[in-house]
């Protein structure tokens, strides 16, 4: 164990690495890392059980730097430790994987922070997962004050609380100055401790610069069974710099190079031998890897008949239990919405394996992408609209780049009927396409509902699977197979004279056209959104010549513009879309009112056909 004399040498080297990293860079928030440097130092060189030869450990401690613009001071940590060869003063360069916030570029960074307030979900899901695994590794999360305005700081604190996560360890770092001005409650320790305690977790409140009470506070974290533990430290920003210490108007500034820079590292002191390198402190053998989802496993079948009515939220729900029982790593986390999304099937089969969130999206988001982090296969559920409130978690979450996290979303579109707009996600196609790496898939009946669903726990990253109210029929045979990238066409012909693209309940509303009409068009069931089947919809644009895309969503970036933008240059696309504010009504009145129904996408057909006839 590390004496404090050498740990107060340790914090010493931090700072100056952080000074010196930040001014080399021309950027970055030095002021923060020099607050945070003690605890830093107790962290790494004391308290952490890990082997800083293999970041890929998982019978180890593990931490979240949520204040992510104090990389710099991860980053000289982990090279002070032995656990990074990377020069720390190659900060912010292209060509280095120490980047101005944490990502996974660094292979110790489980989850990427900066965007405030989401590193301590991130945590809870970690903490899970060694739970699960049967592990006695802590996880250790370092939050800024001011970010604990954040709402989803307190989703994550009472999730944590109500999960017995004794596991976890937030430290807040109490500096009293963020990026504009003081803080909440300034530097007053008190209200913060108070706020965890209500939350249900044990607290300490110390003096964040004094080691051996750093010490003494993780002690009493590591001591304690029945309850998360927050070490409410109270700091100086710019800590050990006269010039920049408590003062405002230097977050995210660096010390120029020259005589301001070395001032500060004279300020500081000798430069002394610290610690040094970590010693591997391992807690025991590493868990045996998951064994990854084979969608082809033959346990992983439908079981339905042709014509049966089946919700695809329903069959989601039914593929949760098969997932769960042929892989363990397969875990299932929900909004308080599980009655609807038919996740609760999941939790009935296999509930050591299911987390109820509540009304907490952002909390759930977070917490599956801990828990990916921990090498599971989590899928996070709740009405698609919803998905809104955690978008910015999504969003991170790509830039973590989990091996596996599976969200779905419910009660999709207008076709939910008389709830309401405010319950009509009208957005979630648009959001998740967005996201610049992510799959999106919209299944239409419970076969492709279920294949999907199964294909989305082997595919990598972030999947996005959109299911629907309403009971829809079966159309497809239990052995059809649904690869990520591909498409249906359930009817076609050689002298189709146009194409409706479709996917989810419009698939039905397209067929249902082509029944009516009295010339044969094509129907395409587009179930695999992002990536979309581009060869087929192009060859569809060669031979038919006109394109309709209906779908349940806004018209605005969604399945049509992504049509439109695939094959725009070979057919007109007309996109048949909601366009104007829902209201309440049935799911048939919804359709009908917004031009998505089989009545609009006849007249659509009609009216290209007019068209080209005219001209």
């Amino acid at each position: 164990m590390a004496e404090p004399a050498a740990l107060r040498a340790t914090a010493r080297r931090l700072r100056r690495l952080s000074l010196l990293s930040t001014s080399e860079a021309g950027s970055g928030h030095p002021t923060t890392c020099l607050s945070a440097a003690d605890i830093a130092a107790v962290l790494f060189f004391h308290v952490l059980r890990f082997d800083p030869k293999d970041p890929q450990a998982r019978n180890v401690d593990a931490f979240v730097l949520s204040k992510g613009h104090a990389a710099p001071l991860l980053w000289a940590a982990l090279h002070e430790a032995g656990a990074i060869d990377q020069d720390p003063l190659s900060l912010r360069r292209f060509t280095s994987p120490l980047e101005g916030h944490p990502t996974p570029l660094v292979p110790w960074v489980k989850v990427a922070t900066g965007s405030l307030g989401q590193g301590l979900n991130a945590a809870c899901g970690m903490a899970l997962g060694k739970r699960l695994d049967g592990l006695d590794g802590r996880v250790y999360c370092l939050l800024g004050d001011g970010e604990t305005a954040e709402g989803s700081v307190w989703e994550a604190a009472s999730f944590a609380a109500h999960h017995g996560l004794a596991n976890v360890c937030a430290i807040v770092d109490v500096n009293g100055l963020g990026q504009s001005g003081p803080p909440l409650f300034g530097h007053d320790t008190g209200p913060y401790a108070a706020r965890f305690q209500a939350c249900g977790f044990t607290t300490v409140e110390v003096d964040g610069h004094d080691v051996e009470a750093l010490m003494a506070a993780f002690e009493v974290a590591a001591g304690t069974r029945d309850a998360p533990t927050a070490i409410i430290a109270r700091t100086e920003k710019g800590k050990g710099v006269p010039a920049v210490e408590g003062k405002p108007g230097w977050h995210g500034k660096p010390l120029k190079k020259g005589k301001e820079l070395e001032e500060a590292l004279a300020a500081l002191g000798p430069d002394e031998p610290g610690v040094g390198r970590v010693e591997p402190r391992r807690l025991g053998p590493e868990p045996a890897p998951a064994a990854p989802v084979d969608p082809s496993h033959g346990d992983l079948r439908p079981a339905y008949e042709l014509g049966q009515e089946v919700a695809t939220r329903e069959a989601y729900g039914t593929a949760l239990v098969k997932l769960g029982k042929v892989s363990r790593a397969v875990c299932a986390l929900d909004g308080d919405t599980k009655n609807s999304t038919f996740s609760e099937r999941f939790k009935d089969a296999h509930e050591d394996r299911f987390f109820e969130c509540y009304i907490a999206e952002q909390g759930m988001v977070g917490a599956a992408l801990g828990l990916a982090a921990e090498d599971k296969v989590p899928f996070a559920s709740t009405f698609a609209c919803f998905f809104t409130r955690a978008y910015d978690f999504i969003r991170m979450g790509v830039i973590s780049r989990p091996k596996h996290l599976v969200l779905c979303g419910s009660h999709a579109g207008v076709s939910i009927g008389e709830d309401g707009a405010s319950q009509m996600g009208l957005e979630d196609l648009a959001m998740m396409r967005a996201l610049v790496a992510s799959t999106v898939l919209y299944p239409s009946d419970a076969v492709s509902a279920e294949r999907l669903t199964f294909e989305a726990a082997a595919t990598p990253g972030i999947v996005y699977i959109r299911t629907s109210r309403p009971k829809t029929k079966v159309i497809y045979g239990n052995d059809e197979r649904f690869p990520v990238g591909g498409s249906k066409t359930p009817r076609s012909s050689a002298n189709d004279v146009a194409t409706v693209v479709a996917a989810g309940v419009t698939v039905f509303e397209a067929l249902a056209a082509a029944d009516q009409l009295d010339v044969p068009i094509r129907v395409i069931d587009a179930y695999s959104v992002k990536p979309l089947d581009v060869a087929t919809l192009r060859r569809a644009a060669s031979e038919t010549r006109r394109l309709i895309v209906v779908e349940d969503h806004s018209a605005f970036g969604g399945l049509g513009e992504a049509v439109a933008a695939a094959v725009g240059d070979r057919a007109p696309v007309e996109i048949l879309a909601v366009r104007d504010i829902p209201r309440s009504g049935t799911p048939r009145e919804m359709l009908e009112h917004h031009g998505i129904s089989a009545r609009a996408i006849v007249a659509a057909v009609r009216r290209s056909l007019v068209s080209a006839s005219a001209g």
